[in-house]
C-alpha cells in the first residue's frame, strides 16, 4: 500500500551566447544581466507592456532563458490583455507549479533549471482550456519555427513501460542520460480520462505506466527496456512487492515493430536464464497522464523507490 502527500522537461534547444555560468548539477546556464537576474533568480517582475514578446505572434518555440529548455509553442499564446505574454498550455513536463507562501497565487518556474516564469492562474475563461500562464518575457527567449526546425522534434522518441507503482519507475528512467523526461500516467484500460481512484478499484483494466521522451543519439530503446527489466521483478503477475492488483502488473507498451522485437527478444534471453517472466507486451494505446502530484513524487518528497532496486540481470 501507499501513503500519499499532498512538472516535454521540454527539448533543449541550445541558446548561442557568448559567455556562460556554471549551473548546479553540471549544468550550464545562459550569463544573465543584472534585470534578467531580478525577475529569473530573485522572481521579480517586469513592468506590464513593456515584454520583448507581448504581441510576437510568429511560429516557434519559447525556451528558457537561463538554461535553454523548451516552455511554450506559439500555438497556445493568446491575447490576454494582462499586459505580459500569456499561454493557455505548456509543453508537457517543461513547466513546475508552487504555490506562494501567502496562498495567493501559484508560480510557474522551469522544470529544468528553476529559473522563475511568473504566474498561472485558473477559471478566467480566457481560452477554452481555462488556464493563463502570465509569463514575464525577460524570462524567455524566443526560437522561430524556421530556426528551431523539425529535425530536433523528430528525434526525440517516446517508449511506455508499467512495472508496479510508477513512482518507482519514473525514478529509475529520470537518472537515465540521454532522457528527456518522465511522465507518470496510465495506460492499456477501457476507461477516457481515468483518475487515481477509478485505476486503483483495479476497473478500468489501465496499469500504472511511465511516458519516457528520449534521445535515441544519446540512449538506445533496447538499454531503456534493459533498465526496465532490471529495476522491478518481472516474474510478478499483476503485483509488485507489496502493490496488488492489475494496475501494478508488468507490461511494455510498444509504439512500433522496432520495440516490439527488442521487447520479446529481451524476455527470450532472461526465460533463458531462468526467469519466469510475466511481462506482457502490447501495442501502445491513449496514454493518461497521472495528477499532478504523481509527476516526480519522489523528487518533490526526497524519498526512495520503496519497491525498485536494480538488480543487475543482463
Amino acid at each position: 500500500m501507499r501513503y500519499l502527500y499532498i512538472g516535454i522537461a521540454g527539448l533543449i534547444i541550445v541558446i548561442a551566447v557568448a559567455a556562460v555560468q556554471q549551473g548546479g548539477k553540471g549544468m550550464v546556464y545562459n550569463k544573465l544581466t543584472p534585470e534578467e537576474e531580478r525577475v529569473i533568480i530573485h522572481k521579480g517582475t517586469e513592468l506590464s507592456f513593456t515584454g520583448k514578446y507581448l504581441d510576437n505572434k510568429d511560429a516557434g518555440t519559447y525556451a528558457c532563458k537561463r538554461c535553454g529548455a523548451s516552455l511554450y509553442r506559439s500555438s497556445d499564446k493568446f491575447d490576454s490583455h494582462c499586459g505580459w505574454p500569456s499561454f493557455d498550455d505548456e509543453i508537457p513536463g517543461a513547466v513546475k507549479r508552487i504555490p506562494d507562501a501567502d496562498g495567493q497565487r501559484t508560480e510557474i518556474i522551469c522544470a529544468n533549471c528553476g529559473a522563475h516564469l511568473g504566474h498561472v492562474f485558473a477559471g478566467e475563461g480566457l481560452t477554452k482550456k481555462n488556464i493563463r500562464h502570465c509569463v514575464n518575457s525577460i524570462s524567455l527567449v524566443f526560437v522561430p519555427a524556421a530556426k528551431a526546425g523539425e529535425k530536433e522534434k523528430q528525434q526525440i522518441k517516446k517508449a511506455y513501460f508499467a512495472g508496479g507503482c510508477f513512482w518507482g519507475v519514473e525514478y529509475w528512467f529520470k537518472q537515465t542520460p540521454g532522457v528527456v523526461v518522465v511522465h507518470s500516467g496510465y495506460m492499456g484500460g477501457n476507461v477516457k480520462h481515468p483518475t487515481y481512484e477509478q485505476v486503483c478499484t483495479g476497473k478500468t483494466g489501465h496499469a500504472e505506466t511511465v511516458e519516457v521522451e528520449y534521445d535515441p543519439a544519446k540512449v538506445s530503446y533496447e538499454d531503456l527496456a534493459k533498465l526496465f527489466f532490471e529495476i522491478h521483478d518481472s516474474t510478478q503477475k499483476n503485483r509488485q512487492g507489496p502493490d496488488i492488483g492489475g494496475q501494478y502488473r508488468s507490461a511494455i507498451f510498444y509504439v512500433d515493430d522496432q520495440q516490439k522485437e527488442t521487447a520479446n527478444r529481451l524476455i527470450e534471453q532472461l526465460r533463458k536464464k531462468g526467469l519466469d517472466v510475466a511481462t506482457t507486451v502490447e501495442r501502445a494505446g491513449d496514454f493518461w497522464r497521472a495528477e499532478e502530484y504523481h509527476q516526480d513524487y519522489y523528487g518533490k518528497t526526497g524519498g526512495q523507490p520503496y519497491c525498485h532496486l536494480r538488480v543487475k540481470r543482463f
